[in-house]
């Protein structure tokens, strides 16, 4: 796979018509995306585009990708690149399946600026939110502050960190990441999980897992742990004219703002793989 810069050499030539009131993009495949940061994008589109129309499907990166190869779809989002199975059936029918990085789905732990934990590793942190550890080695109990059932966050943090293990029945859950964190300030015991752009909030640290910080750079690395991948799929030899504004839209400046107003990491200038 190789990395292309620039979206004409991706999409074979540059589109600049306008797009038409009562069309389409239909985007299938990742919980990721679909469940809060695609709806978010779309709405910010939406706003200098209203005759676009979406339809968005999440049933997982892998029925996306599978949609995609099967022409039922514009977009196959995915948290993950795709397999070499999956590549290997789409050539096995003649396509050309174009990604492209939107960003990074990363979750930051935080506790309580007076405790003096600032390291864990990532088998630490799994048994405080399963409850398996239920003490600080300072001799507080544990107070666990996590998502509603209703966030993707909340299952998301359960598949990085936690072996999709249920959380401890102690533990209080919030609508938002900000109410996670006043709750972590005020409580020296207290542990959670907020979006990145959270981690200046006053009160709260970071916790580093395994020996790494949650920074921007960690994540565009690829060392921090507790981060997704984000892409969208395409198959180049159908790409239309909102699919392709919208993909445009969603690596622009403007695009990249939504990404970090909302907790999530932009995709810092990488633009395209490519088969």
């Amino acid at each position: 796979m190789k990395w292309c810069v620039g979206l004409a050499l991706a999409l074979g030539m540059a589109w600049t018509g306008a797009v038409h009131a009562g069309e389409k993009v239909v985007i299938k495949g990742s919980n990721t995306f679909g469940e809060f940061l695609g709806p978010q994008l779309i709405a910010e589109f939406r706003r200098e585009n209203p005759g676009v129309e979406f339809e968005v499907e999440t049933k997982g990166t892998a029925s996306g990708i599978a949609a995609l190869i099967a022409g039922e779809c514009d977009l196959g989002a995915a948290s993950r690149t795709i397999s070499q199975d999956e590549w290997r059936l789409a050539r096995s029918r003649g396509l050309r399946l174009n990604s492209f990085t939107i960003g990074y789905y990363g979750v930051a732990v935080i506790v309580n600026v007076a405790n003096p934990v600032r390291s864990l590793t990532d088998k630490q942190i799994r048994d405080l939110f399963t409850g398996a550890t239920t003490h600080w080695e300072t001799g507080g109990t544990v107070q666990l502050y996590i998502r509603d059932k209703s966030s993707g966050t909340h299952l998301g943090f359960q598949e990085l960190a936690m072996a999709v293990k249920p959380y401890a029945a102690s533990a209080r859950a919030f609508d938002n990441d900000a109410d996670i964190a006043k709750a972590v300030a005020t409580n020296p015991n207290g542990i959670g999980y907020v979006g990145m752009h959270l981690l200046k909030e006053l009160g709260v640290h970071p916790v580093s897992v395994n020996g790494v910080p949650p920074t921007t750079l960690a994540v565009n690395e690829g060392f921090y742990p507790y981060a997704r991948l984000i892409l969208l799929y395409v198959n180049q030899a159908k790409v239309t004219p909102p699919t392709r504004q919208f993909l445009r839209f969603v690596q622009s400046r403007r695009g990249q703002a939504v990404l970090e107003r909302h907790g999530y990491v932009p995709a810092a200038g990488r633009r395209l793989g490519t088969e």
